[in-house]
């Protein structure tokens, strides 16, 4: 039965007409349109047909269909594996370029870590001392910044800078009468600035020292400390 195929039938219709133009042919005594050879393949091909039952014929037909979808699936998953490897070939290029954009970041990251580092490095050995400076008797504003720019490190003279402004406008003799707030920072009391030295009336390397220390301990840097005081006005 699987010889037989759905052009089959066509053929078959075919070779039935002939034939049976070819049998009323001989009754009447004419001669037959269809050569000898064509008669006898065509003879040949319905006796093959023949031996299909009529009622069959319809289950021939659906196992011709059911062999072409087959054949269609079969190639559905022919491309659906070859597009599943394509996207994986995809996916495994894309995360190859993530994860070296990833490290290339880290990288990146960590030799700015490293020049910040060395720059502060820079910094801290840069930075003077309060006992550096050569005592005077008074100092102009210009001085008195020129000093904290060498005790203070770069990266925070700013934000020291800009508090000194509030507090004092860098009168390192500033003082409130109201409150006992003295000196650049406006330590208070003023007599705080001992700690970092007996001349903290009158030395503003000295209170450059102390405010600095305060500003540290209290809020991690003169920027925090900075911060602070945008917020709040005091700090």
């Amino acid at each position: 039965m699987s010889r037989i195929s759905v052009r089959g039938f066509a053929v078959a219709s075919a070779t039935a007409v002939t034939t049976v133009g070819a049998v009323v042919g001989v009754a009447s005594g004419s001669t037959p349109a269809v050569a000898d050879n064509d008669f006898e393949a065509t003879a040949a091909d319905t006796t093959l047909l023949a031996d299909i039952p009529a009622g069959q014929q319809a289950q021939v037909q659906t196992a011709s269909l059911t062999q072409q979808a087959d054949a269609q699936a079969s190639a559905a998953d022919a491309a659906a594996k070859k597009s599943a490897e394509e996207n994986a070939r995809l996916q495994a290029a894309k995360d190859a370029k993530s994860k070296k954009s990833a490290a290339d970041k880290a990288e990146r990251q960590r030799k700015e870590a490293e020049a910040r580092e060395k720059e502060e490095r820079a910094n801290r050995s840069a930075i003077r001392s309060a006992s550096s400076f050569a005592s005077q008797g008074s100092y102009s504003v210009a001085e008195v910044q020129a000093m904290a720019r060498q005790m203070i490190p770069a990266d925070q003279f700013q934000c020291f800078s800009n508090i000194v402004n509030h507090e004092s406008s860098w009168n390192y003799r500033a003082s409130n009468a109201s409150s006992g707030a003295y000196g650049l920072v406006q330590a208070l009391p003023g007599s705080k600035m001992s700690s970092a030295g007996a001349d903290w009336q009158t030395n503003p390397a000295t209170q450059i020292k102390w405010g600095l220390s305060y500003m540290d301990g209290r809020y991690g840097s003169p920027c925090g400390a900075w911060s602070f005081w945008q917020a709040n006005h005091w700090y």
